[in-house]
């Protein structure tokens, strides 16, 4: 009887199987080698399943590895966008308080152009200095008027003359009309005063927008030093001239209690 031909896929999963035994002229199956071969094929079966089972297992870590990865690459995003949302709030901030620096650059460079430098300031000394002077020779004036004519008066009493009396009344009136030029002084006092206070007025008006632009007067005054009075002996007393409205001050009538 011819052989039966084995397939290559035989071969490849049970191997070279020896020739079966010829029984009776036929051939015979050998329980045993059947057995044997049964158990090889079981176990590379087996094997291929514990073989794909494993594989799965890899995968499985491959993809829990995966998914933490891209977690923590999630987690460190999340820093990263945060991180840059605090960055361009400082960054408004900084830019604000740029502008403001440079703003108050700007009220500061108007004040020591149109204020503080040499001519302005010379100016304001001016007036005020004209003003003590031109007070000074206005009282100067009044009072040799003043005294003039007190002469003139009790000289007029004494002369019987009209010529003389004639010449008294004319020096008396002279006087008089001294006094009152004299107190024109006056008009010129309040307009060089108006000067110096318009140019006061724009320095404060400019120091009022610089506390603007950094929170107003109330911000400012938490960072004022307190005041204290460093004057000693006689000059810690002066306080004077009284303005209206002002406390502290002794009046008159406490001035005279003192001697009752």
């Amino acid at each position: 009887m011819p052989v039966r031909k084995r397939f290559r896929i035989e071969e490849a999963i049970v191997g070279h199987m020896p020739e079966p035994d010829f029984v009776g002229g036929e051939i015979g199956p050998n329980h045993k080698e059947i057995m044997d071969e049964l158990r090889a094929i079981r176990a590379q079966m087996a094997n291929a399943i514990r073989g794909g089972g494993g594989h799965s297992t890899t995968n499985a870590a491959i993809e829990e590895s995966a998914q933490r990865e891209v977690a923590e690459a999630r987690a460190l995003l999340e820093t990263y966008r945060a991180q840059i949302e605090q960055c361009e709030k400082l960054k408004v901030e900084l830019d604000l308080i740029h502008d403001a620096i440079n703003r108050t650059k700007g009220e500061i460079a108007t004040l020591h152009a149109k204020s503080f430098n040499g001519e302005e300031m010379a100016k304001v000394n001016g007036e005020l200095g004209a003003v003590v002077g031109g007070t000074e020779q206005a009282t100067q004036q009044i009072l040799e008027a003043a005294e003039a004519i007190d002469n003139a008066a009790s000289a007029l009493g004494k002369v019987d003359s009209a010529d003389q009396q004639k010449i008294l009344s004319e020096e008396i009136q002279e006087r008089v009309v001294s006094i009152f030029e004299a107190c024109n002084f006056q008009d010129l006092t309040g307009q060089r005063i108006n000067k110096v206070m318009t140019t006061m007025k724009f320095i404060e008006h400019h120091i009022v927008v610089m506390m603007d632009i950094w929170g107003g007067v109330d911000a400012i005054k938490a960072h004022v030093p307190p005041i204290v009075d460093t004057r000693e002996g006689d000059a810690r007393l002066l306080n004077g001239p009284k303005a209206e409205g002002d406390v502290g001050h002794a009046s008159q009538d406490d001035i005279d209690a003192m001697f009752n």
